[in-house]
This record gives C-alpha cells, sequence and structure tokens, in this order.
C-alpha cells in the first residue's frame, strides 16, 4: 500500500513526465512541486516507489518515469475529475445538437472527442443486440410492395421491402396494414429486439389464412434487422494524432496502426470496456489484450439512448495521457450523446 506521501510523489512524477515528456528526477520535483519534504526523503521515497514497479529509469543516469502500475494506481487514486467549464460543455452541446441523423452523431462525436483530447477517438455505433423497438411502420410501395421501416430507441433506423401478392393499394389493403402495424407496435414496442423477435413469432395466427404468408415475411424481414450483427462497426476520427506522440511508442508506431485498422479488436475492446456501464473505463498499457495496443491507454465510456448502455465511446493514445482532462471529456460527451439519443 502506497502511503499519501509517496502518492503525492507518484502524482507528482506523473505530472510532470505528462507535461514535458521527459524523465523527471528529485531535483525537478522540489523546485516545480510543494512535497514540504526534503530532498532526502523525496530520494528515498523515488526508491521506494521503483522498488514496487510503480517508476523506473528509462536510463542509468537519468530520473524516472511512471509504468504502467503507476499510471494504473495514478489512475485509480484519482479522487475526482476535472469538471468541464461553462464555454466547454456549451461548444459540446452545440456542436452535437446539430446533427441531423445518427449517422451524423457518430461522426461529429468521434471528430469532437478527437478535438477535445488530441488523442485517436472511436465511437461503437449503437449496438442493436442492446437496444430496443421504438417503434415498427409499414409503407407501401405501389400496390405491390411494402417498406417494412424498424426505428430503434437509439434513433438508428433499418428497412426491409417485401414483395405482396396482394393489393395493398386496395381498400381493404390499407386496413390489412393499419391492423399488422398495430399488431407490430402492440407486440414489439419497448422491447429488447431479441424478445420483440421472440414475441413476433406467433402474429401470424392473428390473421386470416390468406394473409399469414405476407404477415410471416413482414416478420421474417424484421427478423433479419433484430439479429443482423453484421451491423456492429466502429468509427475512428484523429489518427493523425498518434504522429505526435511518435516519441512515445518504444519500438514504432506501426504496430498500434496495424490495430486500429482491425476494427473487430476495437470493437470488442469497446464491447468489453462499455460492460461496465457509463463510469469512465480506463485500460492502460499491457492491461489492453491485443498485442498491438501495449503501448496505448483506452479511456472509454458507455452510452445509451435512455437508461441502459447501448455501445461505448472513447479515446485511445499513448500511456504518457493527461488522464484527469481526458477522462473528463469522455465522461462528458458520453453524457452529451446519450441525451441525444434518449427518446
Amino acid at each position: 500500500m502506497v502511503g499519501e506521501r509517496r502518492m503525492a510523489v507518484l502524482r507528482a512524477i506523473v505530472q510532470d513526465y505528462v507535461q514535458t515528456s521527459e524523465p523527471v528526477g528529485s531535483k525537478a520535483l522540489l523546485e516545480r512541486h510543494q512535497l514540504g519534504v526534503s530532498a532526502a526523503t523525496v530520494r528515498n521515497d523515488m526508491a521506494a516507489l521503483e522498488d514496487e514497479g510503480l517508476i523506473s529509469a528509462p536510463h542509468t543516469s537519468a530520473g524516472r518515469i511512471p509504468t504502467d502500475a503507476g499510471y494504473r494506481l495514478f489512475v485509480d487514486r484519482l479522487s475526482e475529475l476535472k469538471p468541464m467549464s461553462g464555454p466547454e460543455r456549451t461548444a459540446i452541446s452545440a456542436f452535437l445538437v446539430g446533427a441531423v441523423d445518427l449517422d451524423d452523431v457518430v461522426d461529429r462525436t468521434v471528430r469532437l472527442l478527437a478535438s477535445l483530447t488530441h488523442q485517436v477517438a472511436v465511437m461503437q455505433y449503437p449496438s442493436l443486440t442492446r437496444s430496443s423497438v421504438r417503434h415498427v411502420e409499414l409503407v407501401p410501395i405501389g400496390a405491390s410492395r411494402l417498406m417494412v421501416v424498424l426505428i430503434v430507441n437509439t434513433g438508428r433506423v433499418e428497412q426491409r421491402v417485401i414483395e405482396s401478392s396482394r393489393d395493398l393499394l386496395a381498400a381493404d389493403g390499407e386496413q390489412f396494414i393499419a391492423d399488422l402495424r398495430s399488431w407490430l407496435n402492440a407486440e414489439a414496442s419497448g422491447h429488447q429486439l431479441s424478445e420483440a423477435a421472440s414475441r413476433l413469432q406467433s402474429l401470424p395466427e392473428n390473421f386470416a389464412p390468406a394473409d399469414r404468408d405476407l404477415v410471416r415475411a413482414v416478420v421474417r424481414s424484421l427478423d433479419d434487422a433484430l439479429v443482423e450483427e453484421s451491423e456492429e462497426r466502429v468509427v475512428l476520427a484523429g489518427t493523425s494524432n498518434l504522429i505526435r506522440f511518435g516519441a512515445d511508442f518504444p519500438l514504432s508506431i506501426g504496430p498500434v496502426l496495424e490495430a486500429l485498422e482491425e476494427h473487430v479488436v476495437l470493437l470488442k475492446l469497446l464491447v468489453t470496456m462499455s460492460n461496465e456501464g457509463d463510469t469512465v473505463a480506463v485500460r492502460i498499457g499491457h492491461e489492453n489484450a491485443h498485442a498491438g495496443l501495449s503501448a496505448t491507454s483506452v479511456v472509454s465510456s458507455g452510452y445509451g439512448g435512455g437508461a441502459n448502455v447501448v455501445a461505448g465511446l472513447g479515446v485511445l493514445g499513448p500511456t504518457r495521457m493527461d488522464y484527469p482532462t481526458t477522462m473528463a471529456s469522455v465522461r462528458a460527451v458520453a453524457r452529451y450523446v446519450s441525451q441525444i439519443l434518449a427518446p
């Protein structure tokens, strides 16, 4: 257990190294921070922190830099995140509220996060498997084609077109569409997508035998949309920000860029981290399972269109990161996105 005095020394080392990118020595610590102890005490505390694996010496005669474990302790001991200023909150809200649809929300979010944090921003599209049905609409396209529109609680819209053997524009066709629309929404609206798909399976039995094939076709089209997992995807922005931190990657930036190209890696990472809810989660260095991300840190949060988390968003950068500011930015943006997507 690291006591408060040594924690203050570790905190000072992290802050100085993040700011300067130079190893930190005891003399610099005493000059820049009001630690209230002697130089000998600081040297002893630094030696103890090194013994515990929290800081290390990159060169024999250099100062010290935080290790992954040191950053982890620093993050775990953060008592509170720096709140966003009034102008910052106003700017975030104005930028995101102007979005016209879900694609625009995602695009604006990653660009905003990359700009705020100067890191790579990544956002997972709302997961269909975590979403619920808001509304089902049926729209006849001529007399023999029917568009089935699924609207989920995150604003995501799925469309399918099916063929009909009956005249959908005739009076009885219009009544059939109205009845089917009512049944579909009564059974599916407000339910998780997997549950909605199950509830709709027996729906054809509520209709006349002559209409059941068409009802089954509508249910199948919704079922395809409800269970289609290939739609899961992520969007990135700010990859060029990594170039500014080239010296922070021990070997080269190549493995990081390769990992970013593997969207399935990022998707799995965001899904895992968003399972922690709408709190801010941090993965540091070797805590990331993918080898290409072992020199990076990922800060993420879940977001949702209501009480439930439907996906994740966050930023990725070198372990030498301004964690308090980055975590505050991710938290603020996730909350605004959740408000925008709320029903």
